[in-house]
C-alpha cells in the first residue's frame, strides 16, 4: 500500500512537467510555454513498496482550446539504471528526500503493474488518499493471462502516444493526448483485447472522460 504524504516538493511536479512536455513527440502546444494544472489521476502500488506510481491527468491552457494529457509516472530514491531518457527530473520531497521522476512508459514496474490492472490482478488507488480504492477506473481484458516475470517495456513514443509491446505479442497503445468521449464510464475501443478509462476535470470543473490506454493484437 503506498503512503500518501502531504508536504512540499521542489521543483513541484507541475514545475518538472512544464519543462518536459515541451520534449515529447506528442506534445500539442505551441512555442509558449505550457500553463499546467493537475486534473485527476489514480495511483497503483508497487508490490515491493520501493516505487511509487502515479497516472496523473495534466490540462495545458496555454492554447486556445486545452489539451489534457495523460503523463504516467514513477517516483524512486535512486536514479533508474539504463533509464537516463526517461528521466522527467530529480525533486526534493519534504519527507522521503531526493526522488527522481520517471516517464513511467519507460519504467518496467510502472508498465508490469498498468498491465495486472488491465488483466484485473491489479487495483486501482486513490490518487490522494491513502489505502483508498478508485472505483472510477474502468478495466476490461478478454485475452490470456500475461507472464510478466522479467517483463522489460520497450516502448516507444510518437505523435499519437507510446506503444508498448507486451508479452503474448499484443501492444499497449498509451494515449498521451485525451480525447473525451460522450460515454461515460468510457467503452472498450471496437475490435481491442482491453482498456484503461477514467474520468477527470477541465479547468472549469466540467466532468469529462476517455480511454487512457488500448490493447490490441500487434
Amino acid at each position: 500500500m503506498a503512503i500518501i504524504h502531504h508536504t512540499w516538493v521542489k521543483p513541484t511536479k507541475l514545475e518538472l512537467l512544464t519543462d518536459w512536455l515541451p520534449t515529447r513527440p506528442w506534445y500539442r502546444g505551441g512555442p509558449a510555454a505550457p500553463v499546467l494544472t493537475k486534473s485527476g489521476g489514480f495511483r497503483l502500488d508497487d508490490p515491493e513498496g520501493e516505487v511509487g506510481i502515479e497516472i496523473m491527468v495534466v490540462t495545458d491552457t496555454s492554447t486556445p482550446e486545452p489539451t489534457a494529457y495523460l503523463v504516467p509516472l514513477t517516483y524512486r530514491s535512486a536514479p533508474l539504471e539504463g533509464a537516463e531518457h526517461a528521466l522527467v527530473g530529480a525533486m526534493e520531497h519534504g519527507v522521503l528526500g531526493k526522488r527522481w521522476a520517471y516517464d513511467g512508459c519507460h519504467d518496467p514496474v510502472l508498465a508490469a503493474e498498468l498491465l495486472s490492472l488491465i488483466e484485473g490482478r491489479a487495483r486501482a488507488q486513490a490518487q490522494s488518499i491513502d489505502d483508498t480504492p478508485d472505483h472510477e477506473v474502468i478495466r476490461s481484458y478478454t485475452g490470456c493471462p500475461f507472464t510478466l516475470d522479467g517483463f522489460t517495456p520497450e516502448p516507444a513514443d510518437d505523435r499519437e502516444g507510446t506503444r508498448l509491446p507486451t508479452p503474448g505479442g499484443t501492444i499497449l497503445q498509451v494515449h498521451r493526448v485525451l480525447h473525451p468521449v460522450p460515454e461515460h464510464p468510457p467503452l472498450r475501443p471496437e475490435g481491442a483485447l482491453g482498456h484503461v478509462a477514467r474520468g477527470w476535470q477541465d479547468p472549469r470543473g466540467n466532468p469529462l472522460a476517455a480511454v487512457f490506454a488500448t490493447l490490441r493484437t500487434a
